[in-house]
């Protein structure tokens, strides 16, 4: 089964060009504080020539309603990512995909959960992995898209051990914080694509 690939934490235009080159399922553009922040105009600009057979995925953290309807308007994602709790105050229209991300650490009911979800450590964008095994357990049961820690060099050991229905990797494919680096993204992609023939 193909892995669905997300590349997250895009900046530049040529960081967007690289990934849609790699051959990439989706791209993230985060909206939250972070040095990978970008604002609404900025992602707008970068991401005009995306195909429309790749999501587009607004990445935010505990967004008011006004803050998320500014990126609705302005951007119009495809998909909202952000953490599971954030949708109960939230008013997401029907078009755009929920990706809720759940943490390592919380109390997860399997059954409760969405079809499809992100699953990460504690904190966001600081490259540590989770435990592979109960994240294994969680992705045998719904989609799940494993995040923390991913790079070129574990992510075929991380697609064979836990089977996901995908991946997604931001810092550890870029050349400095917040600047990405186009060889590292189609090593990533490239390792991952293989781990699904093994």
């Amino acid at each position: 089964m193909k892995t669905f690939v997300k590349i997250c934490g895009l900046t530049e235009r040529t960081d967007v060009r690289a990934a849609i080159d790699a051959g990439v399922d989706a791209i993230g553009f985060v909206f939250a504080k972070s040095v990978r922040q970008v604002s609404v105009e900025h992602a707008l600009e970068i991401s005009r020539d995306v195909p429309k057979t790749l999501r587009r995925v607004a990445v935010m953290l505990h967004p008011t309603q006004e803050e998320w309807q500014r990126v609705a308007e302005g951007f119009a994602p495809d998909v909202l990512q952000t953490d599971a709790a954030d949708f109960d105050g939230l008013d997401v229209d029907d078009h755009v995909e929920r990706w809720p991300v759940y943490r390592q650490g919380q109390v997860l009911t399997v059954d409760e959960m969405p079809a499809i979800f992100v699953y990460e450590g504690e904190q966001s964008g600081q490259g540590k992995t989770v435990d592979w095994q109960v994240a294994a357990s969680l992705a045998a049961k719904k989609k799940m898209i494993l995040a923390g820690g991913l790079g070129p060099h574990n992510i075929v050991d991380a697609i064979r051990q836990v089977h996901p229905f995908g991946v997604d990797v931001s810092s550890a494919v870029e050349a400095s914080p917040g600047r990405k680096d186009a060889g590292k993204i189609v090593a990533f992609v490239t390792a991952a694509r293989r781990a699904e023939f093994a």
